[in-house]
């Protein structure tokens, strides 16, 4: 692997969109940990955790941030795929234990966070094989991912999760409402950037005359879904106050 300067001084050109996505995402993801973090003393016993957990996802993406900005700019523009995926190992997975702790609220045992954690696992490493390793199977592997995907959307609408949310508070049932509509919605985003990244034939011509760009998606999808969840977490918590 290609070394750089992780503390690089490279400007950022006026129209170079991706690098400055890397920026602003840095930035704000910095912010929402602060203010997650200092938020903790504020919060009641029974939501702590979330927001902390919440805290430590935002500035994890936040240092993977500040290092993606620096290997853009060191290599001219290539995509940051390996620090991308190593990232969403972390927080990925720090996020179904956010879905764990309000689940659990509704009554919800253990065994269904090793679930998600397993199911977001699968739909990380096998998204990683389908973008970076075996590009001329990258339908195969999309497939695969996609798979696990809409497994944990089905848990959330229909499955374990929503049958917890149907005997448990209407402060827990928001929760719940929120989260469906963040896998649904916010995950959404990445299966997007994931097409577009392994576009080719047709379809890439397309992207490229619409210019529509992978990392640009991803870090949207980011955005909506660490900085975004954390708040809803955060306004949730304010809510039993």
């Amino acid at each position: 692997m290609e070394h750089f300067n992780l503390l690089t001084t490279n400007v950022i050109a006026a129209d170079n969109y991706v690098a400055f996505t890397f920026f602003i995402g840095t930035m704000a993801m910095m912010a929402a940990s602060v203010f997650f973090f200092f938020e903790l003393g504020n919060t009641s016993k029974d939501w702590r955790t979330s927001v902390l957990v919440s805290g430590i996802i935002t500035f994890i993406a936040a240092v993977h941030y500040y290092y993606m900005r620096g290997y853009n700019l060191e290599t001219n523009g290539q995509s940051p795929v390996f620090f991308r995926y190593v990232d969403w190992l972390l927080t990925v997975p720090l996020m179904c234990v956010e879905f764990y702790l309000i689940t659990k609220k509704a009554g919800a045992k253990v065994g269904l966070l090793w679930k998600l954690i397993l199911a977001s696992v699968i739909m990380l490493v096998t998204g990683y094989w389908g973008e970076a390793v075996a590009r001329n199977q990258a339908a195969f592997w999309g497939l695969v991912s996609g798979a696990a995907y809409f497994w944990i959307v089905w848990m959330v609408w229909k499955g374990e999760v929503a049958q917890l949310s149907k005997a448990s508070s209407p402060a827990v049932q928001k929760a719940i409402d929120s989260l469906l509509k963040f896998v649904v919605i916010g995950w959404g985003i990445y299966p997007l950037g994931y097409l577009v990244g392994t576009a080719d034939g047709q379809w890439y011509e397309f992207c490229k005359n619409w210019n529509l760009n992978m990392d640009i998606i991803y870090n949207i999808g980011d955005a909506v879904n660490k900085i975004g969840f954390g708040l809803v977490v955060y306004a949730l918590s304010r809510s039993e106050d």
